[in-house]
């Protein structure tokens, strides 16, 4: 994306219509900016990249998925901040149809008006033809990634909003008072639109980015067949697909057109495993694999400790060299001061950059299995009812907890990917400039003392004990010179994610044996990574449910942990939970964390909550920001607002 931004914002002052020196001096005055803008090649492509531009503005604090998704809490009440921090706010019900968060439907709150970018992506489309130098090979190339951005644009709208009008063309600046004043569509048709622009734009797209050096960031034929599956697996989920919360709710037209599906309808389940395995099969053609690759010959490591790396890399590998990205649309991770302890006296000396206010609920960290692959309240060898009883850490353990560190039993005989993605009071941190597992750091969570996990100030301090390690690069330091970052973005897609998606179709479409056994195939793929057994030899041996992956319902409960697990903190699951429609469960209970000004272990560990959240109905869908209802009549608001 780096050889994309030195165009961008030249493109964007062209559409603005604010002006620089630089086109001040070479745009005749009788010449309309617009057409100047698609006068030849170079100019042209000025604007492509402006259509990209939307895809990489703001950062995963203006992800609802990021902020409202259960898996970080944070502190509200910081007198000094690094960023906008009123997302959190979604999970404390501080949503109103009055002034919208996130207001992706016209601008504001941390939103952007999404349907600039896709009056870029018409106005691309409609002035294609202009460019006196252009070839066909690069305008075919063009207009096919055009139709993926402008496909994009609309999901993200559907995907907030529900029910969004379609806009397949610019209207004309004399259009009537009646064109201007768009509607809702129903949401089967806006999903077919968006798989229709994608299908159109698939096979015109490069399947790989040969020229990294100039090209990385631009979309390929697998990112398109890739959001065609994510599209359609939002369509068949619970949220969309026949949900009787939204039964009745119709535009203002004269025949009052139903805008939500009426009945479930199984075979859009069919659809978008037909759509995962096209994905799949263009992806892995071209060598889109599973992360695995991880080498580093000079550290001092155990297998355990190489493993964990190996897995917080999947995430932290830089883009050109992890093989498991299909998509980043996302801007540069800016938040790994946020995401990391305190653990040395130097780092004590700039405290304002490396606040450590990103902070895991005790709830997400029970997520991970044990060691054996199963849930933590289902493993017949694992003390559940005891896990909160203290425990020294030993030489058994020693690339997970620090040695006769006391901490809790719940940190011991997890799954490889807790101590990759979770840091714990006693647990291990391979980083930070001291990668030799003998002198490796540690945690130390406790207490009100140089190195612990509490409130430090009014601006730095972590509130329940954890934090997600996995948003750190493990090359990153931060001592007496401050933070040192070694940046890397949060795909928008990977391999692991879309293989998730496929068994979950599967499961969904099929209730038969067979599809339970090719859902379970694709399980074990990513649970192999991950160094655990595959879903049968694991639930077999070791659950109290051993029989669970065999019906439908349970496979299905495996298969939406094994996500939460899996893509935990990459701003994925919390549109998961809205589209399975678990989220008011999950928001349902309190969120906890430890006694963090508490010194000693036996005070410590003891839940307190931090949070009690409040998500409704209505939160599962965005609001139309009120002005937006009186000024064009024709809207509807959200159903429950």
């Amino acid at each position: 994306m780096r050889s994309i931004y030195k165009y961008i914002l030249p493109a964007l002052l062209i559409v603005s219509g604010v002006s620089c020196k630089k086109y001040l001096d070479v745009v005749p005055d009788n010449v309309g900016t617009l057409d100047y803008a698609f006068h030849n090649r170079n100019e042209a492509e000025n604007y492509l990249f402006t259509c990209y531009s939307y895809t990489q503005r703001g950062d995963v604090t203006h992800d609802a998925a990021f902020v409202s998704s259960s898996e970080i809490v944070y502190p509200m009440n910081l007198k000094s901040e690094y960023f906008n921090k009123i997302g959190f706010n979604l999970v404390r019900g501080g949503q109103t149809s009055a002034s919208p968060i996130f207001n992706y439907w016209d601008g504001g709150n941390n939103g952007d008006n999404m349907f600039v970018p896709i009056r870029m992506c018409n106005t691309m489309l409609e002035n294609i033809d202009k460019p006196i130098d252009l070839s066909p090979v690069e305008k075919t190339r063009w207009v096919a990634e055009t139709k993926f951005l402008k496909a994009y644009y609309h999901y993200y709208l559907l995907r907030l909003y529900g029910p969004i009008p379609v806009i397949d063309k610019n209207l004309d600046i004399n259009a009537s008072p009646e064109a201007v004043m768009v509607k809702r569509q129903p949401i089967d048709s806006v999903v077919n639109y968006i798989v229709k622009l994608l299908d159109q734009a698939a096979p015109d797209l490069p399947p790989m980015i040969e020229n990294q050096v100039k090209e990385l960031g631009r979309v390929t034929k697998p990112a398109a067949l890739s959001l065609k599956a994510e599209v359609l697996m939002l369509a068949a989920s619970p949220l969309f697909n026949g949900n009787p919360d939204y039964a009745g709710f119709k535009d203002k037209g004269k025949d009052g057109i139903n805008l939500f599906p009426e009945s479930y309808d199984a075979m859009k389940w069919k659809r978008a495993a037909d759509a995962c395995k096209e994905a799949i099969d263009a992806a892995e053609g071209v060598g889109i694999r599973l992360y695995k690759d991880f080498s580093a010959p000079t550290l001092t490591l155990t297998e355990e400790s190489r493993e964990v790396l190996m897995l917080q890399n999947v995430v932290t590998e830089q883009w050109d060299k992890n093989p498991e990205l299909i998509w980043c649309s996302n801007p540069t991770y800016g938040f790994q001061g946020e995401s990391m302890p305190i653990m040395t006296a130097k780092s004590l000396l700039h405290l304002w950059s490396i606040p450590s206010t990103f902070a895991v609920p005790i709830s997400e960290t029970e997520l991970f299995y044990t060691k054996n692959g199963v849930p933590i309240n289902e493993d017949k060898t694992w003390d559940y009812n005891n896990r909160y009883t203290l425990q020294d850490g030993d030489e058994t353990n020693r690339a997970y907890i620090k040695e006769a560190y006391t901490t809790i039993k719940a940190h011991f005989d997890r799954e490889p990917r807790f101590y990759a993605d979770i840091a714990f009071d006693g647990g291990i941190w391979l980083g930070n400039a001291q990668l030799n597992l003998d002198k490796a750091l540690y945690v130390q969570a406790r207490g009100v003392g140089s190195f612990s996990g509490g409130m430090k100030n009014d601006v730095c301090g972590n509130i329940t004990g954890y934090w997600p390690k996995k948003l750190v690069n493990y090359l990153t330091t931060h001592d007496d010179q401050g933070r040192k970052d070694v940046a890397f973005r949060i795909a928008r897609i990977r391999m692991a994610g879309l293989y998730l998606w496929y068994a979950e179709a599967l499961n969904e479409a099929g209730n038969d044996q067979g599809a339970r056994d090719m859902a379970i195939s694709y399980l074990d793929k990513v649970r192999e990574r991950a160094g655990l057994q595959g879903v049968k030899a694991s639930w077999t041996s070791y659950s109290n449910n051993p029989t669970k992956f065999a019906t439908q319902d349970g496979l299905r409960k495996i298969i939406h942990q094994e996500r939460r697990i899996e893509l935990c903190f990459e701003a994925q699951c919390g549109w998961d939970l809205r589209r399975w429609k678990e989220m008011q469960e999950v928001l349902g209970k309190p969120m906890q964390g430890w006694s963090i000004d508490e010194n000693q272990a036996v005070n410590y560990y003891r839940p307190r909550t931090v949070l009690v959240p409040d998500f409704r109905l209505k939160d599962y869908l965005w609001p139309i920001q009120d002005d937006n209802l009186i000024k064009n009549t024709n809207l509807v608001q959200t159903p429950y607002w």
